[in-house]
């Protein structure tokens, strides 16, 4: 497994690149070089300088600052809307498989339902009935990604069911719930791992554009999208504002990407 990572070079780089983002995360307050959220008029939509690594917006906050600042924001809604949507979607999925009947009926009707939609559409939908929020488009992306994990549970399952392992388990007297959280999830739950981390960055780059429209983080928050839309309207003289934001969103999602690729190759050997 190691050996495979190591001679994927893209894995490598997409390795380094979360690792890199997560190190900033964490030690933002160090790594930035003034107070994201402090306005300085005298300094506005100064170019990148000695003093300003990356340059200063239109009210004169330090804009390295605030992308240090805002790794941590995207982190934190990457991270939790997959932790609260990969679990429902994994028992919803591992129930639907291995009960099957009425219960299988309600649960995929209510995934297609959801997946009729696109993705972007309905978040946009319940994040603007929620309110403009970070914590609003957390729950508003989670309630629209959990169905994809559903689904790839659900078929896993259907193929481990009727394996010799859990009709071994059948035959010693296991009650099925038993058989369905220590023997069918452990066993179906890779491919949903595999999607999850991929997922990190598709969810960084959907919250990005939600606080974009205005849906998600609220100024004067260090956010990405955030920063991306307050930048709209000064692009034409002050293009470090506009682009820099942009480059962290590309690095995250490619190096979550890059990593999700590597890991499916070393994990799933058919999906090469």
């Amino acid at each position: 497994m190691v050996r495979r990572m190591i001679n994927s070079p893209l894995t490598i780089l997409g390795l380094v690149l979360v690792l890199l983002i997560i190190i900033t995360a964490i030690f933002a307050p160090v790594i930035a070089t003034h107070n994201p959220t402090e306005v300085n008029l005298l300094s506005k939509l100064e170019g990148p300088s000695g003093e300003h690594f990356f340059g200063t917006d239109e009210v004169g906050r330090d804009i390295f600052s605030r992308i240090v600042y805002g790794t941590r924001i995207s982190l934190k809604i990457g991270l939790l809307v997959v932790l609260i949507s990969f679990p429902i979607g994994t028992i919803l999925g591992a129930i639907a498989g291995y009960i099957g009947g009425r219960i299988d009926q309600i649960i995929m009707r209510a995934t297609d339902i959801f997946l009729s939609f696109p993705g972007i559409i309905l978040a946009m939908s319940i994040a603007a009935a929620l309110g403009p929020s970070i914590e609003n488009v957390l729950l508003a992306l989670a309630a629209t990604w959990w169905p994809w994990y559903t689904r790839i549970v659900r078929s896993s399952v259907l193929s481990l069911k009727n394996s010799e392992f859990i009709e071994a388990s059948r035959a010693l007297g296991a009650n099925p719930f038993r058989i369905l959280f220590k023997e069918v999830i452990p066993n179906a739950i890779a491919p949903a791992s595999i999607q999850a981390s991929l997922d990190l960055g598709f969810v960084i780059l959907a919250a990005a554009g939600l606080s974009f429209i205005g849906l998600g983080a609220q100024p004067p928050s260090p956010e990405w999208g955030a920063m991306l839309s307050s930048s709209r309207e000064i692009i034409r003289d002050a293009w470090w504002a506009a682009t820099f934001p942009g480059i962290a969103i590309l690095i995250t999602v490619l190096g979550f990407n890059l990593m999700g690729d590597g890991l499916r190759d070393v994990l799933d050997p058919k999906q090469r």
